[in-house]
């Protein structure tokens, strides 16, 4: 078996010239894998409920000051399809971890946008009944993202990160055995994270059966417990999406919209540039995207301009094929071999 790529804390670190570097090789490897192609995705947050505590999260259960809603399923299918948004070739269905919002809102929006689009769908909903899990799956979604946030078990516990890592990780595994296409995702400089503990990050994500991982900055939250603790370093988060791609040049890596409050100086751009090939549309209505805080209520909304705007920035194009029909002719590629 030959033997992957794998970060030290010194490329963690990078800075100056030796950042300049590594962010080359990651563009470099992106598009020897890619070509120029990026994928453009919408998203629909749907419910801001959460049953989950974790302390850097605006959504946790503590949080009393946010007003809690779930959305209607036809309205948000319906607010989609009129905004014919030609530049997605996906949508992604996002909420907290709310079981209820799952079956009132999910399956129902997933099966009217199975009939009426030819959008690949993908959710993102925290941990869930194996029961529940397989009906999203027989409804028309396809990719799983599940973050498993960090994998320092100890910090993980001490923030209330959703469960126990264990479960987390075992739900992973699960999800990809029952034929999902799984991605995860990480937070960098959480309070109490080291640099050892962030390169934990990258051993758990090599380990799991993934098809892409993302890396978001820590931004503290208002309603939070970690309200006054330092915003990280966009620089750290850079370095390692770029040590993402170079890890794993034939994983999806998205930008994050969190790069702009954590880089307002071009954060996003400098994220298609340090190896990321996944752009994000925020479609949620306004009325919930206001109550759907994770960080702050002022976030920096990625918009169908602002996406194209930076994708043509970066010297890339959108993809014409789907996030999901990249994945099946991978899966078809591997069960051919």
């Amino acid at each position: 078996m030959i033997a992957r790529w794998f970060p030290g804390s010194d490329v963690l670190q990078a800075a100056g010239a030796a950042q300049e570097e590594l962010h080359a090789r990651a563009s470099q490897a992106l598009r020897d894998q890619f070509g120029r192609r990026v994928f453009v995705r919408a998203v629909l947050e749907v419910s801001n409920f959460c049953r989950e505590n974790c302390h850097y999260c605006g959504m946790r259960r503590d949080n009393r000051a946010l007003a809690r809603r779930r959305e209607n399923p036809e309205a948000l299918a319906e607010s989609l399809i009129q905004a014919g948004l030609k530049s997605i070739t996906d949508i992604n269905i996002q909420a907290g971890e709310d079981p209820v919002a799952v079956r009132s809102v999910v399956l129902p929006l997933i099966r009217i946008l199975r009939r009426e689009t030819q959008l690949g769908i993908s959710v993102c909903l925290g941990t869930l009944s194996q029961e529940l899990t397989r009906e999203i799956r027989e409804a028309g979604a396809s990719t799983y993202i599940i973050k498993f946030e960090l994998a320092d078990p100890k910090l993980y516990g001490a923030l209330e990160a959703p469960g126990t890592l264990e479960e987390r990780i075992a739900y992973i595994r699960w999800l990809a055995d029952q034929g999902w296409h799984v991605s995860s995702g990480f937070i960098a400089g959480l309070p109490g994270q080291g640099i050892d503990s962030i390169l934990q990050n990258f051993r758990l994500a090599e380990e799991l059966p993934l098809i892409g991982c993302s890396v978001s900055p820590f931004v503290a939250g208002p309603e939070t417990p970690l309200r006054d603790a330092a915003q990280s370093s966009i620089d750290l988060t850079l370095n390692s999406m770029a040590s993402l791609r170079l890890m794993r040049p034939d994983w999806v890596v998205p930008a994050v919209s969190a790069l702009n409050i954590a880089g307002p100086e071009g954060g996003y751009l400098r994220g298609l540039r340090a190896g990321a090939n996944l752009c994000t549309i925020n479609m949620t209505p306004q009325s919930l995207r206001e109550d759907y805080v994770i960080y702050k209520r002022d976030r920096f909304i990625m918009t169908e301009e602002r996406v194209l705007e930076a994708i043509e920035a970066a010297g890339m194009e959108r993809s014409t094929v789907s996030l999901a029909a990249h994945f099946e002719s991978r899966s078809s590629k591997r069960v051919g071999a």
